[in-house]
């Protein structure tokens, strides 16, 4: 089974929190925050064309000038979306550099920056590289609650957690699971091409299945023949939630689960030893077994722990322990 999109995360346990998601299908990627984007080749930024950043510490948003860097030169938009304040720091950022050198000859490369209310709406301005990166107000943008982005393949959600500031957790929903069985497609002696992204993209649009689907040059097929065959089959569509920077209370607690509940994956912060829980509540931080026991509460499919404090270097198999243990054992506590 191929999954529609691959979740990788930008950086080892102890460095920078941060998800690429990168589509199977389509030459595209999209990025959960902005820390240290190092180890990641620019091949790849290239394809990203949305960002989510959760909160605008230094080690969520330290990223944002390697990509800068990267597109300055080509034609392309990229979409930023964070909690209020996100756009304020994009064109900080901006600001910093001197753009004299640009002009409206410049490559069209644009940056599109999305603060989202915490509610109900985001509000959106542009920056244009043939504008000298000026700010561009684009207007509101309303969403029903929670949503930062629908495509008709996707979509992405986010909640408000606390880590002393509003720190957005988000979840990547694919509409429906599309999959191919190779062996039905031998059977109807049809080969594997660039033409089942669109016959996958028209299953998930809900199309007419009388449309035809062009295979190659002078050959088509119905994409209800394709469905009856079983060359095309569906299920549950991928869900992947990325939760970073938050304190262990229960209206955070209950918030991540109703996000990530039955995910296939969750990628959840834990940086702490349960011996320093003190010094992680200090920091508004979770630790590994905390983490653990929100994994384990929400039924994920696949929990992968992140984001680990340098004060554990060398003893990075005790955080992982802690946090498989919670897994398996652990469970929440009453809260008062």
């Amino acid at each position: 089974m191929v999954l529609f999109v691959q979740p990788k995360l930008a950086n080892d346990a102890f460095g920078d929190a941060g998800l690429l998601l990168d589509f199977s299908f389509g030459g595209r990627a999209i990025l959960f925050d902005l820390g240290d984007l190092s180890r990641l080749p620019g091949r790849t930024l290239f394809r990203v064309r949305h960002v989510f950043v959760s909160h605008m510490h230094m080690d969520h948003f330290v990223g944002f000038d390697k990509l800068l860097r990267l597109f300055l030169r080509r034609i392309a938009r990229v979409h930023i979306f964070g909690p209020p304040g996100l756009t304020d720091a994009v064109e900080a950022k901006l600001r910093a550099y001197t753009w004299n050198l640009l002009d409206e000859t410049s490559e069209d490369f644009s940056i599109v920056a999305a603060d989202w209310n915490l509610n109900d709406n985001t509000v959106r301005s542009q920056f244009r590289a043939r504008n000298r990166f000026l700010r561009e107000p684009l207007g509101i943008e309303v969403m029903p609650r929670g949503l930062l982005l629908v495509e008709p393949d996707f979509q992405i959600e986010a909640v408000e957690l606390d880590h002393g500031i509003p720190c957005l957790a988000f979840a990547f929903q694919e509409s429906l699971r599309v999959n191919v069985h190779k062996a039905r497609l031998d059977q109807l002696g049809l080969p594997v091409g660039p033409w089942l992204t669109e016959a996958k993209r028209l299953v998930r649009a809900e199309a007419d299945p009388s449309v035809m689907v062009t295979v190659k040059e002078n050959h088509a097929v119905q994409l209800k023949d394709l469905l009856s065959a079983e060359v095309l089959v569906t299920g549950p569509g991928e869900r992947v939630v990325y939760a970073t920077d938050l304190a262990f209370s229960k209206v955070n607690v209950d918030k991540l689960l109703v996000l990530a509940r039955g995910a296939d994956y969750l990628f959840i912060e834990g940086g702490f030893l349960e011996e320093d829980k003190a010094i992680a509540a200090s920091k508004r931080h979770l630790t590994a077994f905390q983490a653990g026991t929100i994994a384990a509460a929400a039924r994920v499919s696949r929990a992968v722990p992140m984001h680990f404090s340098p004060r554990y270097l060398g003893r990075e198999q005790s955080v992982i322990e802690e946090f498989q243990t919670a897994l398996t054992t652990g469970s929440l506590p009453s809260w008062p």
